[in-house]
């Protein structure tokens, strides 16, 4: 299967090289464009600033050298040079807006098609062809201003170049975010370019059809990533948009996905506008969440159940978010993560409990430790995660999830005094004979959250497994531990007694963490993965362990909001937090 891929992908990269340099061999000229591109793209100020002073941050890898170019430098890995190619480096040149910014890019766009105009180098892929045209129509009027008319000509050849190479080879993108990038790039260019306009009509259905076929009823991917999913849905608006100001009818098919997938971006936003982080997804940028909702302009709200295989409980100024779905498989699962019941809690602008993230932009381990259960606020099992990494090579970074939680069943009830979501997994049956199953209760104000943890012996195959497993600890039990991570801006400290955490929000809040003794806890260190840091950033996690001894192990514990009083701090985890109701 590896060999496979690997035979796969070089075919694919002589595919593509060769239809760039057959692309490019045209001499057809672009006479201009239909009208003039309103731009879409949010670039940031601060970054543009960075590259302007040649500070090259991409990809979690930073070089800064002002003298050179970009095309001047050694990417340090394959993300950074897709990151250069795709251009989406423009957006922020543009943010800034100055003669030294507009200078800075006409210098880097004129100087790649220089060098890799001709159909050679790495940015002839239908996802990053498409990504850099979009970027190319949206700022043509900031590059253009100042130019003389051989530049003109060249960005223009360059334009129809690649729109005819992305013509012929957007169905060499992978299913998913690629190739609606490659679409979605083609169709900007076949509406805004003069004479290429016959090229948009199979574009156009080409999406419609892949709307179809890659959003679920849910609103959903394939790969369950909430920030892969916000760039598919940005792609599908601005599409929306370019058919619009054509004058363009938008498919239907390609309408009902937009409506699908905004309720589930809401039901994935935290109460801080930024997205849960699952399955190798970020935060998203500042910002961008809320613009594409309000560009989008569908109204709908939370959809009830689940979303995209996530669950949500949300109250006063408290999100929940939690992963209540097996994990991706097959070709999806290549950067999915063993997190089933994990969840995150964020307190107003604060995210509090949080998963590690992705590890990608720092190297083969760190992606693969991002990837496993002890890296999510969930439950791990004898140094066990929920799925299991398929690794033909070490160094291939092809890698699927697989022997993860087949069954998931979840229910959603209100209760007299809140919300309360229950799960369940097997993905340690198979192993250990045990089913994970998790309770979290939300207040009706948002200021506490009760959650419950068992592990199960529930069939007599299972009872049986487990007793051999148990039998391999000499009956000393099967080590757990349940992790809490927390966000590296919360200050946290264990309490006189070690029975209670004390965490510190940077807006003044103190929530605590109590636990019903019957495991050990500790406060040890811990991380938080952004591909926009250099490197991971120091954090904190709370660790309850235990071991299970018999066929039945439960497990309380709580989070609640210190509350402001007349007299002091009121510890509101003190106020019946185990309430038992069987």
């Amino acid at each position: 299967m590896f060999n496979q891929t690997r035979i796969g992908a070089r075919k694919a990269r002589f595919l593509n090289l060769w239809h760039a340099r057959a692309a490019t061999r045209s001499r057809g000229k672009a006479r201009g464009f239909v009208s003039s591109p309103e731009p879409r793209t949010i670039g940031s100020f601060a970054r543009g600033r960075q590259l302007i002073a040649g500070n090259f941050l991409f990809a979690g890898n930073l070089v800064a050298d002002r003298e050179k170019s970009p095309w001047d430098i050694t990417p340090p890995d394959a993300g950074f040079a897709e990151a250069l190619h795709g251009f989406a480096w423009l957006d922020d040149l543009a943010a800034v807006g100055d003669i030294a910014a507009r200078q800075t890019a006409q210098r880097w766009l004129w100087g790649w098609i220089e060098l890799y105009g001709k159909g050679r180098g790495p940015g002839w892929t239908p996802d990053l062809t498409g990504r850099r045209l979009i970027r190319w129509i949206n700022h043509a009027l900031f590059m253009l201003r100042g130019n003389d008319t051989p530049n003109s000509d060249e960005f223009y050849r360059s334009l129809v170049q690649q729109t005819r190479f992305l013509s012929r080879r957007w169905h060499g993108a992978r299913p998913g975010l690629p190739r609606f990038e490659a679409l979605t790039g083609l169709i900007y260019a076949g509406l805004s370019i003069e004479g290429l306009e016959t090229l948009a009509d199979p574009a156009i259905k080409a999406l419609a059809r892949e709307c179809a076929s890659q959003i679920d009823a849910q609103g959903g991917l394939p790969t369950r990533n909430p920030e892969e999913l916000l760039q598919v849905f940005t792609l599908l608006t601005w599409a929306a948009a370019a058919l619009s100001d054509a004058g363009r009818r938008t498919p239907q098919a390609h309408l009902a996905a937009i409506e699908r997938i905004a309720p589930t971006l809401r039901t994935l936003r935290h109460a801080d506008g930024a997205l849960a982080r699952f399955h190798g997804g970020g935060r998203g940028a500042e910002g961008w969440l809320d613009h594409a909702l309000a560009s989008a302009r569908v109204r709908a709200g939370h959809p009830d159940g689940l979303a995209m295989g996530y669950a949500r409980l949300s109250a006063g100024r408290t999100s929940v978010i939690v992963d209540a779905s097996p994990p991706p498989s097959g070709a999806a699962s290549a950067n999915a993560h063993a997190s089933t019941l994990a969840f995150e809690l964020t307190s107003g602008r604060r995210p509090l409990i949080v998963n590690c993230g992705s590890g990608a932009s720092f190297g083969l381990d760190w992606r693969r430790a991002g990837r496993a259960t002890p890296s999510h606020s969930a439950l791990s099992l004898g140094g066990y995660s929920s799925a299991r990494l398929d690794v033909p090579d070490r160094n291939s970074g092809v890698e699927s999830l697989i022997d993860g939680p087949a069954h998931v069943p979840v229910e959603i009830t209100p209760v007299s005094d809140g919300m309360r979501f229950q799960g369940g997994h097997d993905g340690y049956v198979l192993t250990h004979g045990l089913t994970h199953a998790r309770t979290l209760e939300l207040t009706l104000d948002g200021r506490a959250m009760a959650g419950e943890d068992m592990l199960l012996a529930m069939e007599d195959a299972d009872k049986r497994r487990f007793d051999r497993a148990l039998d391999g600890t000499k009956l000393t039990g099967i080590v757990f531990e349940i992790r809490f991570h927390l966000h590296p801006e919360v200050d946290a400290t264990v309490d006189l007694g070690g029975a209670a955490v004390s965490m510190a929000l940077k807006s003044g809040e103190i929530w605590v963490f109590r636990h019903d003794g019957v495991l050990d806890l500790t406060l040890e260190p811990g991380v938080y993965l952004e591909t926009t840091r250099l490197k991971p950033r120091a954090a904190q996690q709370i660790v309850l362990s235990g071991r299970a001894i018999t066929e039945v192990t439960r497990v309380r514990w709580s989070l609640s909001k210190a509350q402001e009083t007349a007299i002091g701090v009121r510890d509101l985890s003190r106020e019946d937090p185990y309430r038992d109701e069987d």
